[in-house]
């Protein structure tokens, strides 16, 4: 015979003991997308600023090419990241992995800041003592279009991606903050970085030649490090927030709450605490104060619901569990009545 106060325990704290480890994969088949084109696109611009910079003596085209070297390297990286998080949750990592996807995205920004940026400055640094001397502009021209069309290309799609995920009203600024898909706007970072430091190298190379000044070249380089450094500093500050633990949006909690508060058998909400474990896992937590004349069968059918409930919202939240002073006093009954009950 089964045991009523057991029952009334297990509904106290989770709402779905049997799935505590369940674990949905991240949906990050359009991901992995975006970071392909990405790549394709960057071995295609690194070999052809390479191969102008080798013509032309150019130390903004030699910066420009290490730059779009490091961002494939960086995009492989966030690959492994995807791979990684998508592993089943085991009893080291409960909730899964899906925060990996984070700690690689913050890698890719370091890398971003150290070796995009500053070989940028420190070539452009070095490239001002002595700057070299400027030929075949064609070769600089024709390559820099090609990687402003591969980069461009890369850039529409991850921004394509991100406006898919914009809320009405939002700006692409807020939509950037509020996705929690940490692959899809590092690519957006990168790539819109790529293409501001296209267009610095453009008009450092045409000033050079145009007012005949070798130091507009390296003064360019220069710049486009300052570039990176600074999309370095946003992705890191994005990352890490969701590395150590980010809540989701103010809007969305406050929309929980009131999906709980709905319910007719919900006397009241206290405390309601989000985690993003993932891009597509989330961790709930409530303090739940249920009706005080139902009983067991009727607090287990409100749970059901409302796990419905919020699951049909927010399919992301993968991790529900409740607390509440009312099922406590009720397990204590359902104790006393058991250990009472007459054989």
């Amino acid at each position: 015979m089964s045991n009523p106060a057991r029952s009334v325990i297990n509904l106290v704290g989770v709402i779905k003991p049997d799935q505590e480890k369940e674990i949905v994969p991240a949906k990050s088949s359009r991901s992995k997308n975006v970071i392909y084109v990405a790549i394709a696109g960057d071995i295609a611009v690194a070999t052809s600023k390479f191969i102008a910079a080798a013509f032309t003596g150019s130390s903004v085209m030699l910066a420009e090419g290490f730059h779009s070297l490091v961002d494939t390297g960086n995009e492989l990286l966030l690959l492994i990241g995807l791979k990684r998080s998508s592993r089943v949750a085991d009893d080291t990592h409960a909730f899964g992995y899906g925060k990996v996807t984070y700690f690689w995205s913050l890698i890719v920004a370091l890398s971003i800041f150290t070796l995009g940026g500053g070989i940028s400055i420190y070539q452009g640094i070095v490239s001002l003592h002595k700057p070299p001397v400027l030929e075949n502009s064609t070769w600089n021209y024709v390559v820099l279009g090609v990687a402003a069309l591969f980069e461009g290309f890369s850039w529409r799609v991850s921004h394509a991606e991100l406006a898919r995920r914009r809320r009405p009203g939002d700006s692409l600024w807020q939509t950037v903050k509020r996705s929690k898909d940490a692959s899809v706007f590092t690519v957006f970072f990168e790539d819109s970085a790529a293409l501001i430091g296209i267009a610095i190298a453009a008009i450092g190379v045409g000033l050079s030649h145009a007012l005949d000044n070798p130091y507009f070249d390296p003064a360019a380089s220069v710049l486009i490090g300052l570039v990176l450094i600074s999309a370095a500093f946003l992705l890191t500050r994005e990352c890490s927030g969701l590395l150590v633990g980010e809540s989701v949006d103010l809007d969305q909690v406050v929309q929980l709450r009131k999906i709980i508060a709905a319910d007719s058998a919900v006397e009241s909400v206290g405390h309601l605490l989000t985690m993003q474990l993932g891009p597509e896992s989330v961790l709930l937590t409530a303090a739940v104060r249920f009706e005080r004349e139902l009983n067991l069968d009727e607090v287990e059918q409100a749970i059901e619901r409302l796990e419905g409930s919020i699951r049909a919202v927010y399919p992301s939240i993968q991790h529900l569990f409740l607390e509440s002073g009312a099922l406590k006093s009720i397990s204590q009954s359902a104790r006393h009545t058991v250990a009472h009950k007459p054989f």
